[in-house]
């Protein structure tokens, strides 16, 4: 069974939501960051319900904090079916990941981002929260917490609370 390389930057770096979400238990998560990338919070949803989500901008200058997992390939398969990438909410994406913990050895990886983009929108106190704790747990840099903390957010909207529910259900991997 072939590994395929999954940085995660959003909400998947926490485990609850990995796990509980997604139905998904990785053999090996690390702390890892991507060069030449820039966090943004301009990811609309596929459902108009006022929020942004985490998203990838090209930006020679920046980097990106995440966690790298060691995911099978229909693992993987299931992130991408979760993440609406077959339906065109999200792109596979290419590429370098360094840990952390010996930044010289690059991973070749795949992440996910999207060119649906919309400025206006913000994320909710919620998501945020789900990135911050996974940053947390996963020992990002502190100054990235920080910077997670500082971003602003807005009250989840009930519209959002509503759907939510109802795509935790969904998406859930079968056993």
């Amino acid at each position: 069974m072939s590994t395929v390389w999954y940085f995660a930057y959003g909400s998947n770096m926490q485990r609850a939501t990995l796990r509980g979400r997604r139905g998904l238990e990785p053999d090996c998560a690390v702390a890892a960051r991507i060069a030449g990338w820039r966090l943004v919070f301009d990811k609309p949803p596929l459902l108009p319900i006022g929020e942004s989500f985490a998203n990838l901008v090209a930006d020679p200058g920046g980097e990106v904090f995440g966690v790298l997992y060691a995911l099978s390939a229909d693992e993987f398969e299931h992130v991408e079916l979760t993440e609406g990438v077959r339906i065109g909410n999200y792109d596979r994406l290419e590429v370098e990941a360094c840990p952390l913990a010996g930044a010289d050895r690059a991973v070749a990886a795949v992440t996910l981002a999207s060119q649906r983009r919309d400025a206006s929108l913000m994320p909710s106190t919620r998501y945020m929260g789900l990135l911050i704790e996974g940053a947390i747990e996963r020992g990002l840099p502190d100054r990235y917490v920080e910077w997670l903390r500082a971003v602003p957010a807005r009250q989840e909207s009930e519209a959002a609370a509503t759907v939510r529910a109802l795509l935790d259900t969904a998406m859930r991997r079968p056993a």
